[in-house]
C-alpha cells in the first residue's frame, strides 16, 4: 500500500472545523477497537453499557464546563442547527403569541424565516442595513414583554460579529443559537431558556446538535407534534429515542475531556482572546487589510476582512492555500476573506497567517 502524507496544514474552515490534535490522535488509536470492548466505536450498539457510559460522561462534562443547573436537560440531537430553526417555534410558539427574533446575520434571518412558517415573528432590531457589521445595542431593542420567547444568534460566522453579552429580555424566555461560539467562553446558562448549537465548530464532528433546554419550557409544548420534533421525546429518552450519532457523541466526549484538561472555559476564552487580538491588531495596523465588523462587535471565532480589490482577494486566497493556509475564502454571499480560529485552532497558525499577510502586502501593496 502507498504511504500516506500525515502532515497537517492550518485549517481556517468555518465548519466542519479544526479538531484538537490530541483528540484526533486518540480517535486514531481507538478507532479499530475501543479499549476493553473488542470492537470499534463505529460498531457498538447505542443500547450497550459502553455507549451509555460515553453519552452519560459527555453530558456530565458538558454540565461541569458550562455550570448547567439541574433543571436543564442536555440533548444530543441530529439535523443541525437548521432543524432547530423549526423545532424551537414548533415547540414554543403558540398561535396566540409572537416571538422576537433579533437579526444580526444570515443565520438569524433563516431562523426567523422558519419561525414565520409556524407563527408570528417580530423583529426587535436588525443591522441588515449596515451589512450586519455590528451587534445592536441594548437600547435599540424594541422587545415585546409578552413574547413567547426572544431569539438571538450569539456569533455570526458570515459577517464576523459576536454578542459580547446576551441581550436583556426581562421575563421573556431567551433562546440562543450558539452554533459557532459554543464552549468558546463561559456562558450564564440560567439566563437562557434554550441554547442550541451544531457541534462542528468547537465541539466535535458534523452530525450532532447540542440542545440545552430548561425543564419548565417542556410544559409549553403542544400535543400532537411529530414524535421526533417534540423535545419531550428526547428528554424522556435521554437522547436515545432512536439511534443517535454514536461516533459524533464519542468524539464530543473526548473534546470535552480535552477542554477540561486545558483549564475549562475561562482558560479557553483567554486563549481565544489572545489569538483574536494578534490578528485584529495586525489588520488594524496594516493600512492594507480592512476588518468588516465594527470593533466592539468583532467575533473571536470568525475574523472577516477585505483587501483593496476582489482580484487581490482571489490572489491572496489562492496563494494562501498553496502555503498550507486553507479555508480562508469568505462566504460566497459576501466574499472577502474569513479566518475561522475556533477553540482548537493553534496560536502558531495565527502567527503563520500574519507572516503570510505581511509578505503578501509587501509584494502587492
Amino acid at each position: 500500500m502507498p504511504e500516506h502524507d500525515y502532515s497537517r496544514i492550518f485549517n481556517f474552515s468555518a465548519g466542519p472545523a479544526v479538531l484538537p490534535l490530541p483528540v484526533l490522535e486518540r480517535i486514531r488509536d481507538e478507532i479499530v477497537t475501543l479499549p476493553g470492548v473488542g470492537m470499534s466505536i463505529l460498531e457498538i450498539s447505542h443500547r450497550s453499557k459502553t455507549f451509555e457510559a460515553i453519552i452519560e460522561s459527555a453530558e456530565a462534562r458538558m454540565r461541569s464546563l458550562l455550570g448547567i443547573p439541574a433543571n436543564y436537560h442536555v440533548l444530543f440531537l441530529q439535523g443541525g442547527a437548521s432543524l432547530q430553526f423549526s423545532m424551537v417555534p414548533m415547540n414554543f410558539l403558540p398561535k396566540t403569541a409572537a416571538a422576537d427574533y433579533i437579526l444580526t446575520g444570515a443565520w438569524s434571518e433563516k431562523a426567523a424565516a422558519e419561525a414565520r412558517k409556524v407563527g408570528t415573528v417580530n423583529v426587535p432590531a436588525s443591522t441588515k442595513s449596515e451589512n450586519f457589521s455590528r451587534i445592536p445595542e441594548q437600547h435599540e431593542l424594541e422587545l415585546d414583554n409578552k413574547a413567547a420567547y426572544a431569539h438571538y444568534t450569539s456569533n455570526n460566522t458570515i459577517f464576523g460579529t459576536e454578542w459580547k453579552a446576551e441581550p436583556e429580555v426581562g421575563q421573556v424566555p431567551l433562546v440562543c443559537d450558539a452554533s459557532s461560539d459554543f464552549l468558546s467562553r463561559p456562558v450564564d446558562i440560567s439566563k437562557h431558556a434554550v441554547i442550541y448549537a451544531g457541534a462542528q465548530k468547537n465541539v466535535g464532528p458534523s452530525g450532532v446538535t447540542i440542545v440545552i433546554v430548561r425543564d419548565d419550557m417542556l410544559k409549553r409544548i403542544p400535543d400532537n407534534l411529530p414524535t421526533m420534533l417534540d423535545y419531550r421525546t428526547h428528554t424522556k429518552e435521554k437522547s436515545l429515542y432512536n439511534t443517535p450519532p454514536t461516533f459524533g457523541i464519542y468524539v464530543i466526549e473526548l473534546v470535552l475531556e480535552h477542554l477540561q484538561s486545558l483549564g475549562g472555559l475561562s482558560a479557553i476564552q483567554k486563549h481565544n482572546e489572545e489569538k483574536g487580538a494578534l490578528l485584529y491588531d495586525f489588520i488594524d495596523a496594516s493600512g492594507y487589510y480592512r476588518g468588516t465588523a465594527e470593533k466592539n462587535s468583532r467575533s473571536l471565532m470568525n475574523v472577516c476582512f477585505r483587501l483593496p480589490s476582489e482580484d487581490l482577494e482571489s490572489k491572496f486566497i489562492k496563494e494562501a492555500t498553496a502555503a498550507s493556509l486553507d479555508g480562508l475564502k469568505g462566504h460566497r454571499s459576501v466574499g472577502g476573506v474569513r479566518a475561522s480560529i475556533y477553540n482548537a485552532f493553534p496560536k502558531e497558525g495565527v502567527v503563520a497567517l500574519i507572516d503570510f499577510m505581511s509578505e503578501f502586502q509587501k509584494k502587492n501593496g
